[in-house]
Order: C-alpha cells, then sequence, then structure tokens
C-alpha cells in the first residue's frame, strides 16, 4: 500500500462489483482497493487533461477577445 493513504467508505451498483470482483477474481488486481485506486488514478489524470485543454483554450479565446479590443480602439472608434 502506498504510503500516507486514507481509508474512505463508497458506494457503488452492485453490478459494478460484481465487475470489480471478477477482475479480482481473474487476477486483474490483487485487490478491490487496488483497483478502485487505479481506478481513481486513471480518473485523474484524464480529467486534469481535459481541464488543462480546456483551460488553454480558455487563455487562448480570452487572448483572442483582448487583441480584437486592441483592433477595435485602434481602427474602429472615431
Amino acid at each position: 500500500m502506498e504510503p500516507e493513504t486514507e481509508k474512505i467508505t463508497i458506494r457503488i451498483p452492485e453490478r459494478h462489483l460484481r465487475a470489480l470482483d471478477f477482475l479480482v477474481g481473474i487476477d486483474d488486481f490483487p485487490s478491490r482497493s487496488e483497483a478502485i485506486r487505479v481506478a481513481i488514478r486513471d480518473l485523474i489524470y484524464a480529467r486534469m487533461e481535459l481541464v488543462m485543454d480546456r483551460m488553454k483554450k480558455l487563455e487562448h479565446a480570452e487572448q483572442t477577445l483582448a487583441e480584437m479590443r486592441q483592433f477595435e480602439e485602434k481602427y474602429l472608434k472615431k
């Protein structure tokens, strides 16, 4: 087990638990806990990548709007 882990309680649908137990049973994971840790880690990595992409797009959009305002002030205002 990793250092500094914390025990939590979760509720999951029975069908997910059966699937999880199947994966543990065929030795895909050594335990339910390890399978859940892997799933959470993978979720975090995937979501972080998604969030970072969104933030980059938002920054790009804000930069474009700022450039548009500068253009308007320079060329379109009387």
